[in-house]
This record gives C-alpha cells, sequence and structure tokens, in this order.
C-alpha cells in the first residue's frame, strides 16, 4: 500500500473539511441575496429598465474588449514567434507578463498618465494644434484599459501554441516555397484556430467580471457594468434591493458564460519556449521582417510607457514624506496582514484539496462517490468565477446587517473573500508539482516504510517547497493589489493600499496617489520576481 490508512483517513478528512468551508462561505452568500430579495429581485432583474442597460453594457465592453485584444495579439504573436533571434526577445515576452500580475489599479493609473487629459498623448496633441483632447473615460478608455491588461495574455498564449509546431512542418514549408500568406493559411492558423476560442472565452470571462478598471474609467452612469453598479448602489445609493437584483443577475450570466467556457478548447498556457531557432521560410523577407519589428516595437510602447509613467510620477512624489506618513503604515500594515493571512488560508484549503484528490486519483474511477468527490473538490476551487468577490462580499454584507455594523467583520471577510480568489492561481501551482512529486516518490517511500511526519520532513517538505512559496508569493501579489471586496467596507478605521491610491484619487491628491502606487507596485513586483526565480533560472539554462 502505497500510503498507511491513516494518512487516507487525513488526506480524504482535510480535502472534505476544505470543501465544506468553501461551500459554506459561498452558500451562504448566495443565500442571504435569495432571502434578501427572493422572486422580486430575480423578477426586478429581468424588468428594471437599468438593470437591463447595465446587462448590456456588461456583455457589449466585454465582446468589443475581447475581439480588440485578440486582434491586437494575432499579429504580436506571429511576429515574436517568426522572429526568435529578435533584440531583447525574452525581456519583451517578461514585460507581456508585467501586466497579468500588475494591481489593476496601478495599470488604470499608468493608462491615464499616457492617455489622460493631462497626459502625455493629449500633451503631444495640443502642440501640435489639435484642441480638442482625447477622453478616457467611458467606453473608450475601458476597452483600452482592457486591452492593456489582456493582450499580453492572449499573446503569451499564442506564442506558446506557435512555438510548438513542429520544426518539419518549416522543413516541409521551405522545401514548397510557400509565401507567407500560405504559412498563415496552412501552417499557422491551424495552430491559432484552436486556441483562440478558449483565449476568447478565457478574456471575455474576465472583462466581464471586471471592477476596478470600470470603477475608474467608467466616467457615469452610462458606462458601468454589473459589478460597479452593485458597489455604487451599496456604498452610495445604499439600495439593497437593486443591488440583490444585480448580484443574482452577476451569477446567472457568469453561469451563462462559464457553461459555454466549458464546451471550448482550453487555453491552458504551457509556458512559452525559450524561441530556439527554427528555419522559417518566411521569416528572412524584408518586408516581414520590417512589419514584424513595426508591431513589437507598437507592442512595446504601448504596455512600456504606462509602465514607465507610473514609475516617474511616482517618483515625482515625495516618497520619505508619504512612507513617514502614519496612515501609510496602518494601510500598509493591514494590506499585509490581509494579504499574508488570505495566501496562507489558501495554501491550507489547496494543500488540503490536493492531497485529497491525489488520494482519490489512486483509487480508480470505479467508485461514483469517489468520482463526484473528486471533480467538486476541483470544482470548489473555481467557485470565485462562478459567484465574484463584490457579489460574495455583497451577500455576507447582508447576511450580517441582522448582526449590527457589517464593517466590523470586513477584515475578515476580505481575508476569506481573497483567498478564495487567489485558489483557482494557488491550486494550478501546487497540483501538478504534488503529483509528479508523489509520481516519483511515493513507491520509493512506500517500499522504505518511510511514513507520516517523517516523509512530510525529508522527502514532500523539501521537494514541493519552491512551488509552495511560489503559490504564496503569487497569492500575496494578488491579495495586496486587490480593490474588490475592501471597496464595498474599506473606511476610515479599515484602510488598505489600494484604498489609500484609490481615496487619494479621488481626494485629488494625484501626487499621492502616484506615490502610494509606486511603492505598491514594486511590493507586488518583488512578490511576483520571487515567485517566479525558478522559471527565470529555467529560461536562462534553455535560452
Amino acid at each position: 500500500m502505497l500510503f498507511t490508512a491513516v494518512e487516507i483517513r487525513r488526506a480524504m478528512t482535510g480535502g472534505a473539511l476544505s470543501l465544506a468551508g468553501i461551500a459554506f462561505f459561498v452558500g451562504l452568500a448566495i443565500a442571504a441575496l435569495l432571502v434578501s430579495g427572493g422572486a422580486s429581485s430575480i423578477t426586478a432583474a429581468v424588468t428594471d429598465p437599468y438593470i437591463l442597460r447595465v446587462l448590456r453594457f456588461t456583455l457589449l465592453q466585454a465582446l468589443l474588449s475581447t475581439v480588440l485584444s485578440i486582434l491586437f495579439a494575432l499579429p504580436v504573436a506571429r511576429a515574436l514567434a517568426r522572429q526568435p533571434r529578435f533584440p531583447g526577445r525574452i525581456w519583451i515576452i517578461r514585460l507581456m507578463a508585467v501586466p497579468m500580475g500588475l494591481p489593476v489599479l496601478i495599470g488604470a493609473l499608468g493608462l491615464i498618465g499616457i492617455w489622460g487629459r493631462q497626459g502625455v498623448l493629449n500633451a503631444l496633441l495640443l502642440k501640435i494644434g489639435v484642441a480638442e483632447p482625447l477622453s478616457i473615460y467611458g467606453l473608450g478608455g475601458i476597452l483600452l484599459a482592457h486591452v492593456f491588461f489582456n493582450m499580453p495574455l492572449a499573446c503569451r498564449l499564442m506564442l506558446a501554441g506557435l512555438e510548438r509546431v513542429p520544426g518539419e512542418y518549416w522543413l516541409m514549408a521551405g522545401g514548397l516555397g510557400m509565401r507567407p500568406s500560405s504559412v498563415f493559411r496552412f501552417i499557422e492558423w491551424p495552430v491559432l484556430r484552436a486556441v483562440i476560442p478558449g483565449i476568447a472565452g478565457l478574456i471575455f470571462m474576465l472583462c466581464a467580471t471586471s471592477f476596478t478598471l470600470v470603477l475608474m474609467l467608467g466616467g457615469g452612469p452610462a458606462a458601468t457594468t454589473i459589478e460597479v453598479a452593485i458597489y455604487q448602489l451599496l456604498r452610495f445609493d445604499f439600495d439593497p434591493g437593486r443591488a440583490v437584483a444585480l448580484s443574482l443577475l452577476q451569477i446567472a450570466a457568469t453561469a451563462v458564460i462559464l457553461g459555454f467556457l466549458a464546451l471550448l478548447p482550453g487555453a491552458g498556457d504551457d509556458g512559452v519556449t525559450s524561441g530556439k531557432p527554427v528555419k522559417r521560410p518566411d521569416a528572412e523577407i524584408v518586408g516581414v521582417r520590417l512589419a514584424d519589428a513595426a508591431m513589437v516595437i507598437i507592442a512595446v510602447l504601448f504596455l512600456g510607457l504606462p509602465l514607465l509613467s507610473v514609475i516617474i510620477a511616482g517618483l515625482r512624489a515625495d516618497l520619505a514624506k508619504l512612507v513617514m506618513q502614519p496612515l501609510f503604515w496602518q494601510a500598509a500594515g493591514t494590506s499585509l496582514a490581509i494579504a499574508l493571512s488570505a495566501s496562507v488560508l489558501a495554501l491550507v484549503l489547496s494543500v488540503a484539496l490536493v492531497r485529497a484528490r491525489h488520494m482519490l486519483s489512486l483509487q480508480g474511477p470505479e467508485r461514483l462517490a469517489g468520482r463526484a468527490f473528486f471533480s467538486s473538490m476541483g470544482g470548489a476551487s473555481s467557485l470565485v468565477l462562478l459567484v465574484p468577490p463584490i457579489v460574495l462580499a455583497t451577500g455576507w454584507f447582508m447576511a450580517l446587517r441582522a448582526f449590527g455594523d457589517a464593517s466590523l467583520y470586513a477584515p475578515a471577510l476580505v481575508v476569506a473573500v481573497n483567498a478564495l480568489m487567489s485558489l483557482p492561481f494557488v491550486m494550478r501551482i501546487l497540483e501538478p508539482a504534488y503529483r509528479i512529486h508523489q509520481h516519483r516518490t511515493q513507491r520509493l517511500s512506500a517500499s522504505l516504510g518511510i511514513h507520516g511526519v517523517s516523509r512530510l520532513l525529508r522527502i514532500d517538505g523539501p521537494a514541493l517547497m519552491k512551488p509552495l512559496f511560489t503559490a504564496l508569493s503569487f497569492a500575496m501579489a494578488l491579495s495586496l493589489g486587490d480593490l474588490g471586496a475592501v471597496a464595498l467596507f474599506g473606511s476610515d478605521g479599515f484602510i488598505t493600499l489600494p484604498w489609500l491610491v484609490y481615496s487619494s484619487m479621488g481626494s485629488y491628491r494625484t501626487n499621492d496617489a502616484d506615490g502610494f502606487a509606486l511603492i505598491l507596485g514594486l511590493v507586488c513586483l518583488l512578490l511576483t520576481i520571487a515567485g517566479t526565480i525558478g522559471q527565470a533560472q529555467r529560461e536562462a539554462r534553455n535560452g
């Protein structure tokens, strides 16, 4: 037997408790929404003109953002795949990973610095005589911001697919003298056609549940998504009835989207390869090389200038003065405490679920109850996709109103919501690592009689320390930069760094907001880099 009966029982118990805890937290929030609104809320959601307008805008901006992100990513990915020796290629690919690990709030500030009323682009337009400045607020700004965050994701996923094309294809294409149009039609497009639906579905889901970007760049009631409308109804209008109706509508909409995504091929990122030289018949054509260089440069400027703007604006602020403020240390302490607590909770839940799922996988697919338990634990990690953070916070807000001021429970709620928000990413890091490690060591450990604490300290702990640290650092960075749940409960007594940045902007203290944003961005970036040290070393060895 690979594992003792005690080990199996403990793993199953841990998985069951974790599943029950997640189900209780999410289920109670949904139940509170249903009890608060009941059938009247569901009826209101399909008859209220305001709610229907918000739903239409939510779906419209998500659809347009998805199309624009795919259309921009497509030529950039093809250019990077076609030119493996492009100067600084590996750093360009790493640049595309920055928006994915950057707090949304900071990315929005960078975009405002370039595209805003007082931004660089409008300053240049005024110099050449264009009097009417561009506005980043409204639908245009939301689309711009979503493309900024999602185009790099789409590009990396497409590039991973293109770089998995066998080298023999290119040898045959060269032998047949294929032109660039034929290469695209017969080699690249079949690969891209297989991955684009999954990528598009993923981006659509991210844009449909976007909160911070729309909150900052929406520009008014005409450009409001469901999650932002929920926040406004509770925070400013205090209209719980409509908020409940919108929350139920959000759950229904995300359920439909997730059901549709399940029918699409996966968009898994197996990792961008190291760009090993491949002789392509279309890579050396002068016109193609110039076009590829132009697309890559445009992408670098599009992504790099807002990041540079954040750095420059942050350095202009009086950072020494900002870090000496008691309010900063209060916000930093609260953010770090929440991030550490949420990431540890996400790790504990993930480890319990991963161990239980592994034990079940060893039993084989014969037992129906075991298969259901296995699938339930896998689905539990993605419940936050079905019930987004702002909806979870709304449900618990409604549930806790009966016990007094709901803001008293804000820290614990934000920790729980952030842990659930991190769970899909933590599981994605830990489960493959744990499965591979057990495949390599479980038979040898069993044959040597190494079990329990001894196995944990001597075999499992040292081998899994790196993926655990990676998962912890990613979860902390994600929690540190989150504004979703905090926006609903933020107050003078409960301040985090993202809330401090957002409230500084609302008070027209833009210099302070820029300084705080730079500090927050550096902390999140350091956490992300710490979590990818091993990956960077592997890239260096393969490069």
